[in-house]
């Protein structure tokens, strides 16, 4: 987190260089989404409630296809909740309800015949702390794909190696991947989280503080590969550390009580935000 009182937007400026480089892709995917009207996630007048207690108030955004997202904001602001509609895990809460349209490529993913776990295949999730199954480093890739009915083992060998080198995991588990998942480091764990969900092929990737529980190195590690990712894959990621969303996100949400205060560019939203709310979160006044 920026410390109180310190001046954001030197710090921002500091990052100026690398945002642009890794957004270079933008006017190509997606400016050309915008054009064509569509869009890969749609969320519309969103109210979300725990019971009689409301968490979300009126959310409407739009994110385009491939790219990251973050969303930032002080804790207990809705971001996790927002996220977790994004997939239906809200779903396992009993006494939870929202009003509004989400849609995901263009589909309502609260209509009455929706398929969870379809959904969930398509739109994984990463949580804030490494969350490795209790089985080999092997057996926790090949669970979805098996759980998908999928018995040929060459096949699911492939979608392992596959997996493992899209998460940039499969240099150092190559020659041990019968042992066990929770043998790994706090990073390594995390990026074969990262892994497991690629191993379904999913569209979305939602990501929930992933760097929030592993040491510096680690955390440069998944910021690495989550700009790699995103040329591939759309994801959106709630983070604490304004400096990381400057660092990895094309585009950056504040949220501030159950509200989505702003929505834009990360380079304009750090350096040129439109809301004084914004900007009195990004330079340390409250938060």
């Amino acid at each position: 987190m920026i410390p109180k009182n310190s001046n954001v937007t030197s710090n921002v400026t500091i990052e100026e260089t690398r945002i642009q480089e890794t957004a270079k892709h933008e006017p190509a995917i997606l400016n050309k989404d915008v054009e064509n009207g569509y869009c890969e996630v749609k969320v519309e007048n969103l109210n979300f409630f725990y019971g009689s207690v409301q968490a979300l108030f009126n959310v409407t955004v739009k994110v385009q296809g491939k790219g990251v997202a973050a969303l930032i904001g002080p804790s207990g602001c809705g971001k996790s909740t927002f996220l977790r509609v994004l997939n239906r895990m809200n779903d396992l809460i009993p006494g939870t309800r929202l009003d509004g349209k989400v849609s995901i490529h263009g589909k309502n993913i609260y209509a009455p015949n929706t398929d969870v776990v379809n959904l969930r295949k398509k739109v994984g999730m990463v949580f804030q702390h490494p969350n490795p199954f209790p089985k080999s480093i092997f057996d926790n890739i090949a669970y979805g794909p098996r759980i998908d009915g999928l018995k040929n083992k060459a096949v699911l060998t492939e979608i392992v190696e596959t997996s493992l080198k899209g998460a940039a995991l499969w240099d150092e588990v190559k020659d041990r991947l019968n042992e066990p998942a929770l043998a790994l480091s706090g990073g390594q764990q995390q990026r074969l989280c990262i892994a497991r969900a690629l191993g379904v092929k999913p569209r979305i990737l939602l990501m929930d503080e992933p760097t929030s529980a592993i040491d510096p190195i680690a955390t440069q590690r998944i910021e690495d590969l989550i700009r790699n990712l995103c040329t591939e894959y759309t994801i959106i990621i709630v983070t604490h550390n304004m400096q990381q969303a400057a660092r990895i996100s094309d585009h950056t949400g504040f949220f501030l009580q159950g509200k989505m205060i702003e929505w834009g560019g990360t380079s304009n939203l750090f350096t040129n935000p439109q809301d004084k709310r914004t900007e009195d979160y990004i330079t340390g006044r409250f938060g």
